[in-house]
């Protein structure tokens, strides 16, 4: 039997809703042909996919990053504003393509303004340098009668952006990078660009690139950077993507315990700088890209095509985040549409990927409160990891409905039976359960099939303090049960 216990007064802090954040960025496409797709019949006025407006609320994104990824790092933000029809096609370097800047800041703020979402920018730390960057800060932020506020102004947007989030380059740490930096570089370019942004706005929030590649140099890297910039630095971005290249569900299964380690780790250096410099406010973690991503590597459109499996590493991501919520304030997800998404446009519709549908009911279902749930029973073997449970869990809490939120993934190929004990007080009746599966682990939602993989939901009863339940084989299962 698996027995997972539950206390509502065992809590590991806040859960910031930006861990359900989004990115875009100008690849394939996620901008042109996704986002934005002039000319389409399922395009508003403005040429916004009212489809992907839709399907994006859905996923209750907070947050989205913009508009880059490596394509930041060889970016002019001044050519994309101003009359479209007048802004200067450029050579992209880091995708090999035209960028014909017809999207840019306004419409990626007004788009965000649409469904729902706090725009995030991050700057060219690249090719750039630190004047366009703090131009950019007051272009969108500025309320002074200065020349990049008329000029906003002039564009059509009166009322100032109010942009709060910005990021200082883009994976820096990376040979692939335009503009790499060694770990002494970055952070003197992370001290210098964010003092003049901070002096434009003071209110901005700044988020430093820390790793992506987590080469031998990223506690170098970090602690650098809590050296020189601690009273600039808000955020510590660390990125990564994972896939099962090898076809092997055991060890993919088993990427719980890499995600586990590495937010472990972060977590210990930032807390181990703070007291050795006493830096006087917390530092976070902002996971800004994240996601499942190896089949298309060396395809320029990276429309990777998800599975039920995938899905399931998608919900065991959550959960990390979930359990980390002390530290992890932000998470995006990447990307939004078409390009390594969760949603895939066509000319006369979408499909909502497997991976579309663990993100949804989590960001709908958790509460505010992160759990320190406890979970035991069967295990498995996945690679090189031994003794790693067949269960993936965590659990929220929601004070002001007084709910709880239970978060499942069956990692076994066979239905498993597991026990939600409650350890103080009594469930209070009527709940919902939400389970995503499929037929088989590399069921996949196509135009033909589009609901392969989907989630269906069930009420379930629960009262005393014990719920015992049947988990579907390789299953992401959600519950949300009121306390007595």
């Amino acid at each position: 039997m698996n027995t997972i216990k539950i206390d509502p007064d065992r809590t590991l802090g806040t859960l910031d809703r930006n861990v359900f954040g989004g990115f875009a960025e100008h690849l394939g496409r996620c901008i042109y042909g996704g986002i934005y797709d002039e000319g389409s019949p399922l395009a508003d006025a403005e040429g916004y996919r009212r489809d992907v407006i839709q399907a994006v609320k859905r996923l209750g994104m907070p947050i989205i990053r913009y508009p880059g990824g490596n394509f930041v790092s060889g970016y002019r933000w001044m050519d994309g504003i101003g009359p479209q029809d007048e802004r200067p096609p450029r050579a992209e370097l880091a995708w090999r393509t035209v960028e014909s800047n017809r999207f840019g800041t306004d419409e990626f703020v007004r788009w965000c303004r649409l469904v729902g979402a706090e725009p995030y920018l991050a700057v060219n730390c690249g090719d750039g340098d630190m004047r366009e960057a703090r131009d950019w800060v007051e272009y969108c932020n500025g309320t002074t009668d200065t020349a990049l506020v008329r000029l906003r102004r002039r564009n059509g947007s009166e009322q100032p952006h109010r942009v709060r989030y910005w990021g200082i380059g883009n994976e820096v740490d990376g040979p692939w990078q335009m503009g790499m930096k060694t770990p002494e570089e970055y952070a003197r370019a992370f001290t210098e660009f964010g003092k003049m942004m901070k002096m434009v706005d003071p209110d901005i929030r700044l988020i430093a690139s820390w790793t992506s590649g987590w080469f031998d140099d990223w506690v170098e890297r970090g602690q650098l950077l809590l050296e020189q910039a601690p009273r600039l630095v808000d955020y510590m971005a660390i990125h990564w993507y994972v896939g099962n290249p090898d076809d092997d569900f055991g060890r993919y299964m088993a990427l719980s315990e890499l995600f586990e380690d590495r937010l472990t780790a972060a977590e210990g250096l930032i807390n181990a700088m703070r007291v050795c410099r006493q830096l006087p406010r917390p530092v976070y973690l902002a996971v800004d890209e994240w996601n499942v991503w190896y089949r298309t590597r060396g395809d320029n459109r990276l429309e990777e095509v998800y599975n039920l499996e995938d899905a399931l590493v998608v919900a065991m991501q959550l959960n990390a985040f979930i359990r980390h919520a002390r530290s992890v304030k932000m998470a995006n997800l990447a990307q939004v549409v078409n390009v390594i998404a969760p949603m895939m446009t066509w000319e006369d519709g979408l499909v909502l990927q497997t991976t579309f549908h663990p993100f949804e009911i989590y960001s709908r279902q958790a509460g505010s409160v992160a759990l320190d749930a406890y979970w035991e029973g069967e295990t498995f073997q996945g690679g090189d990891r031994v003794g790693v449970r067949v269960l993936d869990v965590s659990a929220t809490l929601n004070p002001e409905e007084r709910e709880v939120s239970v978060f499942v993934v069956n990692r076994s190929l066979e239905a498993t039976e597991a026990e939600i004990v409650l350890q103080e007080g009594a469930w209070g009746g009527s709940g919902k359960s939400w389970v995503v599966t499929g037929p088989d682990i590399k069921a996949t939602n196509t135009r033909e099939n589009p609901e392969a993989v989907t989630a269906v939901e069930r009420p379930v009863a629960a009262s005393g303090a014990r719920l015992r339940l049947t988990l579907e084989p390789h299953s992401v299962t959600a519950l949300t049960l009121p306390l007595a």
